[in-house]
């Protein structure tokens, strides 16, 4: 039954308050209760989590207009709320495909997996193939991978318009010949200006091959060779373009003094250059010119048996503005050719003496008393130095990587004098190089003298150090 209200009219059992409903004494005892319009009541739904908790009403005083609860703009001061018509909700694409949130969210995944994500849908492969998430990556591509095969035996090259998409600027072509690297440039729009380095290994390429190449990719200023067996040193002398920055031959067996003689004459403005060349001798290391000795910073002769220490010599008077210089297999090379080194070449960042039999512990002296620059050394396979020779690389503040990989394994040709897989590195001798704090990487693959609590030694002493077992 209804109360009556002030003025005497009934009152309804049910009023309306900030979309809250009193509601009357209920005769279970349970009394009043205030619940959200069509919501049940809590009490009645013990296994349904607790609501959210509301906001708190507006003020009475200065009710809320209809428009700003519904997400519009309010109304001015003194203005009709009706005034403003509530526009509709800004629409914003789904997450899966916005392509700021994509353009983020990829940074975090590899090459590898960038390539699988591509396929996943064309929003993502819109953003994925942007330029800046492939910058750095060379693709390989196998001869068999440059063609589709045709009903009726007949063959296509395929379509590359994928990888001028993302602006790759070099390429590794594997198994070509002369006729697959013309299609290449044929069909790669990017190939006559916007590729930078171009990487040829275990190919047929020919002397004519190779001055086509260069004639027509004129971007290209890195060059590298690998097992192409080929093309011979009149080739080099006929295709190398001044433009080449950076060279690098390898297991080319045509490759001898004459072509170094080609590389000194036709690239004046050679910054690296890595060569692995089993007949190279020492007079073809006398063929640079001075203006190479301003230009050069990057010298790798890798496995070159031939070179001596009066190749040294060549080396150190020739390219005296050397940051890096590798010596990788040069067999014949001793103590006092590391002497030149070290008395010559003061700007030296980096050094490689590894598969160098001959070196010995005064090597080292050498290099810790004139080398303060260097940051990198790599002594891999050199079997004769003890801990005598550490105690010299302890005193180098400047060193930041140092690789003694299979330094202790004294190789078996000499077992009368040496034995075999003597340790003349010990545990001891290890433990000092803790006095280098600056020390990045430190590998000891494959030396007894690196046990568990060396390695927790240096894990103590050198925190910032990795240390690879």
């Amino acid at each position: 039954m209804s109360s009556p209200g002030i003025d005497g009219d009934p009152k309804p059992p049910c009023l309306p308050r900030n979309g809250l409903v009193k509601l009357p004494g209920q005769p279970n005892g349970l009394g009043a209760a205030s619940i959200t319009k069509g919501t049940p009541a809590t009490k009645n739904r013990p296994c349904q989590p607790p609501p959210p908790p509301t906001l708190p009403p507006p003020s009475l005083a200065a009710p809320l207009p209809r428009a700003a609860l519904a997400g519009g703009p309010c109304s001015p001061a003194g203005g009709p709320a009706s005034a403003l018509t509530p526009g509709p909700p800004a629409e914003r694409p789904p997450l899966a495909t916005d392509e700021k949130i994509l353009n983020g969210l990829f940074w975090y995944f590899s090459a590898c997996e960038k390539c699988v994500l591509a396929q996943v849908c064309k929003a993502w492969r819109r953003v994925l193939y942007q330029p800046k998430f492939w910058a750095g990556l060379t693709p390989v591509l196998h001869a068999k991978e440059l063609y589709n095969a045709l009903p009726g035996g007949e063959k296509e090259f395929v379509n590359l318009q994928g990888f001028a998409a993302r602006g790759f600027e070099g390429f590794c072509l594997v198994g070509v010949s002369d006729l697959d690297i013309c299609e290449f440039i044929d069909n790669y729009a990017l190939s006559k200006k916007g590729v930078k380095a171009m990487s040829l290994k275990r190919s047929t390429i020919t002397d004519a091959g190779l001055e086509v190449m260069l004639e027509q990719m004129q971007g290209v200023v890195r060059l590298e060779l690998s097992g192409c067996n080929d093309f011979t040193e009149a080739g080099l002398w006929s295709s190398l373009s001044a433009r080449i920055t950076s060279l690098s031959v390898s297991d080319c067996i045509n490759v001898a003094d004459d072509a170094i003689a080609a590389i000194s004459q036709l690239l004046p403005n050679l910054a690296e250059l890595s060569l692995q060349a089993y007949h190279v001798t020492d007079t073809a290391l006398a063929y640079f010119t001075a203006r190479q000795g301003h230009s050069t910073h990057t010298l790798r002769l890798l496995s070159c048996w031939e070179i001596t220490n009066h190749g040294v010599v060549n080396v150190v008077h020739s390219l005296p503005n050397l940051t890096a210089l590798s010596l990788s297999g040069c067999s014949k090379v001793t103590d006092d050719g590391v002497e030149l080194v070290a008395e010559n070449l003061r700007k030296l960042r980096s050094l490689d003496l590894s598969w160098c039999p001959r070196i010995t512990d005064m090597a080292l002296e050498y290099v810790a008393c004139d080398l303060h620059r260097l940051e990198e050394l790599v002594l891999d396979r050199c079997v004769r130095i003890t801990d005598t020779g550490l105690s010299y690389l302890s005193t180098m503040s400047s060193l930041r990587s140092l690789y003694l990989r299979w330094c202790c394994q004294v190789p078996a040709l000499t077992p009368r004098d040496w034995g075999i897989g003597c340790p003349l590195l010990t545990t001891t001798g290890l433990s000092g190089l803790v006095q280098l704090q600056e020390l990045e990487e430190l590998e000891l693959t494959n030396c007894p003298g690196a046990t568990p609590e060396l390695f927790k030694y240096f894990s103590q002493h050198l925190p910032r150090c990795l240390v690879i077992e």
